[in-house]
């Protein structure tokens, strides 16, 4: 339906002139009106006879409601009175409401008493919330869950950004923990889902076109089978809410990126001949790098640094140049980047901390302006630099990088990049770029998403982050590029901390890690839930071929093994084939009679080469299996590298045919099963000795990338 911005709009308008951050209820009312949110029938009173009047005219039983800009939280102060059934009841009640509201708050400006039909609450309603805050990090986003006034206690809340699409509306009912409630439970009739989607897609048009809507509350939804309808409508208006964060166009950030990661030619300002200096130690890994662009050392005082001719100021090199390494304090930083601007430098690379995360913001703020000014992004300060291993470039005062492989990965700490680069190298993972991002003065992870989704270097993109700088353009940049290459985000400080102070309960629900955790999974992000999982599901989902549909076999040669194998398949999301007849006959010829031939398959722990060999042919060979997983038990039956060369052999023989299946394998045993789970990884099978359940969690990561990339089943 069509929705009447010209009627929110002039109410908007004049709470703003009155100074007022919030909307009386029956403006709020109307406002809802105007969006097609239905609310029960309501009145406004300005006395105990007009209360009866109405309330009659309205039809017992009613609801009354204190109406005051300054009380927002109305069962708090005693202001609301339910189940009025009569005339005598609706004057009582309002005199109780004003004494109460003045007892509460003695210079309360009192508009009036919402007088209001009250809805029945039988056995096929329930209550539920709508509701859209303005988040730090993703701008305006709209919750549902279930609670009524239990909301805060139970939780049980989905996020999305908005506007919502019809799909994200229904998705965010049916996504709920409690689900299964709304579709009827001990013999209740199911609620009209329809109708709730509804009401979310209208509060979330409604925020979209008035962002000054800073919050607003639907709480209690009486949903039922016959509709939903907004029992309470509390909106805050804030003027500021409406700004827009500084956005660059996918074409400006690719033209910046393309110079910062394949530079021709590199400046490092504050480069030295003196070991144990950040400017050494940058100029040497630059150079022993294997770079082969220009470097033009920058140091005033010196005229060479490791026998390269240096110059006092960028503006005085000859040539052009693309990239500035800063190695300088931070009180030096504005003014020679000044000297940057003015060479036409794309990209300055800000290694020095003392910025912001110290409390210098103006320090920072004052860098960015000299930026902005002169077109020059900004990665970092407070970074450990860069590496692209594609240009051999290792712009960074930290160790020397150059395994090469097609990963890039990102941080912003640079603890946990150094370790990105050590387990990178440990694991011969590989990878195309390691970037630090530090205190994110300007380049984030929209812009690296950007660049890394148009290299051809790079199949796989990985995010240690804290915070998001702009998580709305972060979760638009990676919903398109999730489409192409996975990208895992490990977001450090899951903890809920606590609602923070808000003056509504969807503001103190999105206080907590799960606004994260719905957008970037709407957005198609693999979140993994610590830095090693990050870092395996980096190495590993690469490794795997998509799989064609959702139909997953355990073959172990254990049955503890397969217990746990199974939990981890369901703890991710995977579905566990239920086995046909036909196919478990089929495994019935190659293991023993006190083996199964269900899900999992168990061909027991004394079984040779050839039951595994047999075994796992034939779950490739099956169409209708579409992942395997093995679950090896390390006996001298079958070794350890026996088993490892055989799985690579069948592996391989069906990959001739054309046959890929992602395989993964758990190996339990002594100390030689970490050779044979070495040699299964090199060979394309993600396998991990004494683990259950990593191997699984990264096939589900892999799962998740190819649900929402589209190509699972396709």
């Amino acid at each position: 339906m069509a929705h009447d911005r010209t009627a929110v709009q002039a109410i908007l308008d004049k709470a703003l002139a009155e100074g007022r951050t919030s909307l009386s209820a029956p403006e709020a009312k109307q406002v809802a009106d105007a969006y097609g949110i239905p609310t029960p029938g309501e009145a406004l009173a300005t006395s105990a006879e007009e209360a009866a009047k109405l309330s009659a005219g309205i039809g017992y039983p009613v609801v009354l409601k204190i109406v005051s800009p300054d009380i927002l939280h109305k069962t708090d102060a005693g202001g609301v009175v339910v189940g009025v059934e009569s005339d005598e009841a609706a004057r009582s009640a309002y005199d109780e409401i004003i004494a109460n509201a003045k007892a509460y708050k003695s210079d309360a400006d009192i508009t009036g008493v919402q007088v209001q039909q009250m809805l029945v609450n039988g056995p096929d309603v329930q209550e539920v919330i709508v509701g859209a805050v303005t988040d730090p990090a993703f701008g305006k986003i709209v919750a549902f869950g279930l609670g009524g006034v239990l909301v805060e206690v139970l939780k049980d809340v989905t996020f999305r950004l908005a506007p919502t699409s019809p799909e994200d509306a229904r998705s965010m009912v049916d996504g709920i923990g409690a689900a299964a409630v709304l579709d009827g439970v001990r013999g209740a009739a199911p609620v009209d889902k329809d109708a709730l989607a509804a009401v979310i897609s209208g509060l979330s048009d409604l925020v979209t076109d008035f962002p000054e809507l800073s919050e607003v509350d639907l709480n209690p939804v009486l949903a039922g089978p016959d509709g939903a309808t907004a029992v309470d409508v509390r909106i805050i208006i804030d003027p500021e809410g409406a700004e827009e964060p500084e956005r660059f166009s996918q074409e400006e950030i690719l033209a910046s990126m393309n110079r910062i990661m394949k530079p021709k030619a590199i400046a490092v300002i504050g480069a030295s001949n003196e070991e144990g200096k950040i400017g050494n130690s940058v100029m040497k890994n630059l150079i022993n790098g294997g770079y082969q662009g220009t470097i033009f050392p920058i140091n005033p005082k010196s005229d060479t640094v490791l026998d390269l001719p240096a110059y006092k100021a960028i503006t005085d090199v000859p040539d052009d140049v693309d990239v500035a390494v800063f190695a300088v304090p931070a009180k030096f930083v504005a003014g020679a980047l000044e000297q940057c601007g003015e060479k036409g430098v794309a990209g300055a690379i800000l290694i020095p901390s003392g910025f912001a995360e110290t409390g210098e913001q103006e320090l920072q703020d004052e860098v960015v302006a000299v930026a902005r000014k002169h077109g020059v992004r900004i990665l970092g300060p407070n970074i450990y630099g860069y590496y692209y291993t594609p240009e051999n470039l290792c712009a960074t005062f930290c160790t020397p990088y150059d395994v090469k492989g097609s990963v890039a990965l990102s941080s912003q700490s640079g603890g946990i990049g150094m370790a990105i680069l050590g387990f990178s190298r440990s694991s011969k993972m590989g990878v195309s770029s390691i970037v630090g991002v530090g205190n994110k003065a300007d380049i984030d992870e929209d812009d690296l998403l950007t660049f890394f989704e148009s290299d051809d270097n790079t199949q796989l993109i990985a995010m240690h982050l804290e915070d998001l700088k702009d998580g709305r353009s972060f979760a638009e940049v990676a919903s398109r590029v999730s489409k192409k290459k996975p990208v895992v985000v490990l977001k450090a400080g899951r903890t809920d901390m606590g609602a923070r102070a808000a003056s509504s309960h969807t503001g103190a629900l999105a206080g907590n890690d799960k606004v994260y955790d719905d957008i970037l999974k709407q957005s198609g992000v693999i979140r993994a839930p610590g830095l090693n999982h990050m870092l395996e599901f980096a190495r590993g989902v690469p490794k795997l071929p998509t799989p064609k549909g959702e139909n997953v076999l355990i073959i172990t040669g254990a049955g503890g093994s397969g217990v746990l194998l199974s939990d981890a398949v369901v703890d991710n999301g995977m579905t566990l084939m239920d086995m046909p007849d036909d196919l478990a006959a089929a495994f019935d010829e190659y293991i023993p009679p006190f083996g199964a031939s269900g899900n999992p398959v168990d061909i027991t722990g004394g079984e040779p080469p050839s039951t595994y060999r047999n075994t796992i042919a034939l779950g490739l060979e099956d169409d209708r299996i579409h992942s395997l997983i093995l679950g090896y038990w390390h006996t001298i039956v079958t070794p350890p590298m026996v088993f490892a060369k055989l799985v690579t052999e069948v592996v391989e023989e069906y990959r001739a045919k054309g046959i890929e299946k992602p395989v993964v394998a758990s190996l339990s045993g002594d100390v030689e099963v970490e050779e044979a789970s070495a040699y299964l990884y090199e060979h394309g099978i993600v396998a991990y000795p004494y683990t259950t359940e990593l191997p699984v969690d990264v096939l589900g990561a892999k799962y998740r990338w190819a649900r929402n990339a589209g190509p699972l089943g396709g």
